[in-house]
């Protein structure tokens, strides 16, 4: 994949404002859209857009294919005649800058649900026929999906390995037979996946006539809840009774001392090399209809993923296990040309890692928080960046950048202040983004949160931590002009505006020769 010089902007749609207690695919996502072409921003990197399950997170999520349905705006359903205004009135009063799960799950399935009814209620409703070329078109996944979330509310939501066996191991026979007893409720279940994926590919299709691209993100694991594990039992390491034989998670690291043990299933990499990887072209297949290029997260779990006993209750006991990595990237390339993939190559990164990064000349990571243990040889400090990589003053699994440096051990702070030329507590996040626009990488990023200057308070994931994940939401008199105006001059000054921009501003500058005036 080729990188022109450009910046971006980490933040997951939940962060949004917005009246209904969670970031939506609304006014306020065009409204940030239109931010990020004030400030000259071509990049807007977000999380897995997938339905979340265990822990409210994106890397849980009950399908490796569908989209998360309480990113669904209210306000668009109104538009379309799916929500009458009344709907709306007994909206709960929720916080303006968290998500509060519960409240919010119970809110849009309520909504959700009355537009199902809407929709039902006319047999010749105007969206039937976009319906019904969705449900035909995403045919490979959404009975599963559908069926499965289906089933799951008859089950009080448990995990499928805790349903009647006969349900469990996909009986030819049971599932017949509730397919016909649920039938209402697979299709509410299709029915608001047309509307994420109606909304979204507008909202897209925005970004893209502003001149912004999307990074999506892919996990290397999939959570053992979720309708790919259920339906496709024999692509992973399971036993018999459908138990997992080893597990995943990373050993002990920067983030924790027993390793973090994230209990997904691993693959059955024989099976998926017998079929020509085709769950994986697929998966990366979907993905890149509603993103432009995907970061795909623990990109050394494909080299070599760590293998903890299922039953184990910390990371420290694995094995490091081979993959047909070079293999299943040659499949992508054949099926995917340039290879639109960003490599998150953090952590322990051993050669075999590396070798199928520049294989296939995939950019890898940078994070400037991890460059300041006062070695100046250090890979992480940005004198060091090539320019075949993406760069970020941090990602969604660390603190903010000043909630990092005012937790930092004395010495870190140190050599941060002298490395970054500041003096105050309260430049840090500024010079951190300064250095990192200044790098020779061709991608930038950086969390919303940095550029806002908010501490500890504001970060959005703990790794290893169980639940309290998740929540920020920005405000809306976070999106100044101001700041979109200071984005835009650090992007002018380090040549991360669009090519159209900068001819603008040369032409400018030609015709404003000698006047001793500034470009606004």
């Amino acid at each position: 994949m080729n990188l022109d010089r450009k910046s971006g902007i980490l933040l997951h749609p939940t962060s949004l404002p917005g009246p209904d207690g969670i970031g939506d695919l609304g006014p306020e996502a065009y409204r940030w859209i239109d931010f990020m072409a004030e400030s000259g921003t071509q990049l807007w990197q977000i999380l897995p857009l997938g339905p979340t399950g265990y822990g409210d997170s994106p890397y849980q999520c009950f399908s490796a294919f569908a989209g998360n349905h309480y990113l669904v705006n209210p306000l668009m359903l109104l538009e379309e005649g799916l929500l009458k205004i009344s709907d709306l009135k007994e909206r709960p009063d929720f916080p303006a800058d968290e998500v509060d799960f519960g409240p919010v799950i119970i809110w849009k399935t309520t909504l959700l649900d009355k537009a199902f009814h809407s929709f039902n209620a006319k047999a010749e409703h105007k969206l039937r026929p976009e319906f019904e070329g969705f449900v035909k078109e995403k045919q490979s996944w959404i009975e599963d999906y559908a069926l499965f979330m289906a089933i799951k509310e008859t089950q009080d939501l448990r995990s499928w390995t805790e349903w009647p066996r006969e349900l469990k191991t996909r009986d030819a026979e049971a599932i017949a037979e509730i397919r016909k007893q649920l039938g209402a409720s697979i299709e509410k279940h299709k029915f608001n996946q047309f509307l994420f994926f109606k909304q979204w590919t507008k909202l897209r299709d925005y970004a893209h006539s502003k001149g912004i691209q999307i990074i999506g993100d892919m996990p290397f694991v999939i959570s053992m809840d979720s309708a790919d594990v259920w339906a496709n039992p024999e692509l992973f390491l399971l036993d018999e009774e459908l138990k997992p034989t080893f597990v995943a998670g990373v050993p002990p690291d920067y983030f924790s001392v027993t390793g973090q043990l994230w209990g997904n299933p691993l693959y059955n990499w024989q099976v998926h090399q017998e079929g020509n990887f085709a769950w994986w072209v697929a998966r990366l297949h979907s993905i890149l209809e509603l993103v432009d290029m995907v970061r795909l997260d623990h990109f050394r779990g494909f080299a070599a993923a760590w293998h903890v006993p299922f039953g184990n209750e910390t990371a420290i006991q694995g094995e490091w296990i081979h993959g047909p990595a070079m293999e299943l990237f040659t499949e992508f390339k054949r099926n995917f040309p340039d290879l639109p993939i960003i490599a998150e190559d953090l952590g322990v990164i051993t050669p075999d890692v590396e070798n199928l990064r520049d294989s296939f000349a995939l950019p890898g990571m940078k994070v400037l928080q991890f460059a300041f243990s006062g070695d100046p040889e250090d890979d992480f400090l940005p004198h060091h960046y090539p320019a075949h990589c993406v760069a970020y003053t941090g990602t969604h699994d660390n603190n903010t950048a000043r909630g990092w440096y005012d937790d930092a051990a004395d010495f870190e702070q140190e050599f941060c202040r002298d490395y970054l030329n500041f003096s105050e507590p309260t430049q840090a996040a500024c010079a951190m983004i300064r250095a990192t626009w200044q790098s020779a990488a061709n991608f930038s990023l950086a969390p919303m949160q940095d550029f806002l200057g908010y501490g500890t308070e504001a970060r959005f994931n703990i790794p290893g931590k169980m639940d309290g994940n998740w929540k920020w939401r920005m405000r809306a008199n976070d999106l100044s002009a101001d700041l979109a105006r200071s984005i835009r001059k650090l992007n002018l000054l380090y040549s991360r505006l669009s090519a159209h921009e900068k001819q603008a501003y040369t032409n400018w500058l030609a015709a404003h020769a000698g006047e001793g005036v500034k470009p606004h």
